[in-house]
């Protein structure tokens, strides 16, 4: 996915409209790669995001990827012959539609009134977001640049790889898988290859640049963690994980070991650790980081002079040696969601 985080628990495009009303918060129950990473980034982000389930805005950048993933999905729908960079680039206005029906308050992105993009509105009792299309009337030209630049992102990965010479065995593949621990891991891996050897490959399309060979541990995190739970359901490695960067036009690539997969287990099972441990304290830490500029939470963090809502959960207690709650050894399932 882009470099917004979104996977199996927010839905492609990073807004959550917050918690329904009357709607009883609930301590965390999996585990997925954005989840992941927000509770390394910042504890109280993960907090935010899965306790509280705080309301977010939308933006551009995420719901662009959305839009992107979708038309790449969409496109192997033809036969190989016809997998060309112009059907590619016609699917982005179709596939626009699509997403603002099922997500019409993305139309506030574009509005002409004068409002801050994107502005968080509360869902209301069923969860659905408030105001349709959060008013204003959309900026046709400032549209028709975001569509333009999902129309690059979509060529260029013409240059990257031959959708014509691709057959996936799974597109937007739904995995979830409880590990003997009991801790269950979730996500959607964006596309599934298997050679005729039988070897897999996991390939994640990202909408934004390559990161710096510093910032890449990242990414690979994520990768591994799908490798882990393919593994973990299929009883073999993945042969190789390819990370596809349309913003920067780069491709990169790693080949797993058995023992790379059991220490990214090893280090899942630390953090939901960590992450039950702060459910049942409350006691969630900040972690100022470079993302905070980018943070959507920033009135409520003690890191910039706020107050965090009061905390939903009553402490409760965990057995010694149960991460994940009750053992349910070799339970997984894998499918669209």
């Amino acid at each position: 996915m882009d470099n917004s985080t979104e996977h199996a628990d927010s839905g492609r495009g990073g807004r959550r409209t917050g918690r329904g009303r009357g709607a009883a918060a609930a301590p965390p129950a999996s585990l997925s790669p954005s989840r992941a990473a927000d509770f390394m980034t910042c504890p109280l982000l993960y907090r935010f995001r899965v306790i509280d389930r705080l309301p977010e805005k939308p933006s551009e950048a995420a719901a662009r990827g959305t839009l992107v993933h979708a038309v790449l999905e969409r496109l192997f729908d033809a036969p190989a012959a016809e997998r060309t960079a112009p059907r590619a680039r016609a699917l982005v206005p179709g596939e626009w539609e699509r997403l603002l029906t099922a997500r019409p308050e993305l139309a506030g992105l574009f509005r002409e009134d004068g409002a801050e993009d994107g502005e968080a509105v509360d869902g209301g009792a069923d969860g659905a977001p408030g105001g349709e299309g959060d008013g204003g009337s959309a900026d046709p030209a400032r549209l028709a640049g975001w569509l333009a630049e999902a129309e690059r992102l979509v060529e260029r990965w013409f240059t990257l790889e031959d959708p014509a010479r691709l057959e996936p065995a799974e597109r937007e593949l739904f995995v979830e898988t409880t590990l003997d621990s009991g801790l269950r891991l979730r996500g959607i891996i964006d596309r599934v290859d298997v050679a005729p050897s039988g070897e897999v490959r996991i390939v994640d399309y990202k909408t934004g640049k390559a990161p710096r060979p510093e910032y890449a541990a990242g990414p690979l995190f994520q990768m591994k963690f799908y490798a882990l739970v393919l593994w973990r359901l299929r009883g073999t490695v993945p042969r190789r994980l390819q990370l596809v960067y349309l913003g920067s036009g780069d491709v990169l690539t790693y080949d797993p070991a058995e023992e790379d997969l059991r220490a990214t287990e090893r280090k899942l099972l630390a953090l939901w650790d960590a992450i039950r441990r702060a459910t049942d304290s409350g006691d969630w830490r900040p972690r100022r980081n470079r993302l905070c500029d980018w943070c959507d939470h920033r009135a409520v963090c003690p890191e910039f002079g706020g107050t965090p809502p009061p905390y939903p959960l009553l402490p409760v207690a965990v057995p010694s040696g149960e991460p994940g709650g009750p053992r349910v050894p070799g339970q997984g399932r894998m499918g669209g969601v």
